[in-house]
């Protein structure tokens, strides 16, 4: 048992170091390089940050074990909330929570959160149906937060002058088929990882008894981890320019939203669909 433990936390982090140090710089340096805004960016670094929850996700639902899962998504939507917040504060943003359209997105973080404890106490009724109605929720979702953006953000901030990208760094950059071929790497490492946790996850729950429950936090606490990471960087970023701070939290918060939103919406309703379907 021991050594399955050992096991699991070995390929549990190394997902979320390929994703840290591969994937999500990759993401991070193409956006950057075709001079994406910090919450187009926010959005690309929100689907890198997820790619750890999908796999784990995944896995146990091909593994039968939908519990896990579903624990999986709640605890990394409740760790990426309280990782947010902690960045937020760290960088002594809190002034910058005071606009519409961030307060609006962060009420949709609450319900990402809201949602699967609802769903954990009603078990009967995870369904096909359930994940069609958590797909179209995360297409309204989607559509509401970026009309409220374009109204409280977009005409409010000025793009042109925040979002210059000088001549002379543009010429260091690595060319975009680069951070393509990172991108590529890192889907079939994680690929290859995601297979070997799903073999021990299984042995886990089967033949070690451990709870699902368990199971499933200890992946969200893990799975978390490439969030915390892009939290930080992207205040730290913008953060030698009081007027540019403003731009550091749009990016994280769109990297939370998207994250929980693609989490929930998305990758739980894949997961029902597989489980459903096996």
């Amino acid at each position: 048992m021991i050594i399955e433990i050992i096991k699991f936390f070995v390929y549990a982090v190394t997902i979320v170091m390929i994703s840290k140090f591969i994937l999500v710089k990759a993401l991070r340096g193409l956006a950057e390089n075709l001079n994406l805004k910090p919450r187009t960016i926010g959005n690309i670094s929100g689907v890198a940050t997820s790619i750890p929850e999908f796999l784990t996700v995944i896995i146990s639902s091909i593994k039968g074990l939908t519990n896990t899962s579903i624990y999986n998504i709640l605890s990394s939507n409740i760790i990426n909330f309280i990782q947010y917040i902690t960045s937020i504060i760290i960088h002594k943003n809190q002034k910058q929570l005071k606009n519409k359209a961030i307060i609006i997105q962060l009420v949709f973080v609450l319900l990402t959160i809201l949602i699967p404890v609802i769903l954990l106490k009603n078990e009967k009724d995870i369904s096909l149906i359930m994940a069609i109605i958590f797909i179209i929720l995360y297409f309204i979702f989607t559509w509401i937060t970026k009309k409220v953006h374009e109204k409280y953000m977009d005409k409010k901030e000025n793009w042109q002058e925040y979002e210059e990208i000088e001549e002379e760094k543009r010429k260091q950059n690595k060319k975009s088929y680069i951070y393509v071929l990172y991108i590529i790497l890192a889907g079939i490492l994680l690929y290859v990882i995601g297979n070997a946790l799903g073999n021990v996850l299984e042995n886990l729950a089967e033949k070690f008894n451990i709870a699902e429950y368990i199971l499933g936090i200890l992946l969200g606490f893990i799975t978390s981890i490439p969030e915390l990471i892009t939290f930080f960087e992207s205040q730290k970023h913008y953060k030698e320019k009081e007027e540019k701070k403003a731009l550091g939290v749009i990016e994280a918060t769109n990297n939370l939203l998207t994250s929980n939103m693609l989490n929930l919406f998305v990758i739980q309703a894949l997961g029902i669909i597989v489980y459903s379907l096996i």
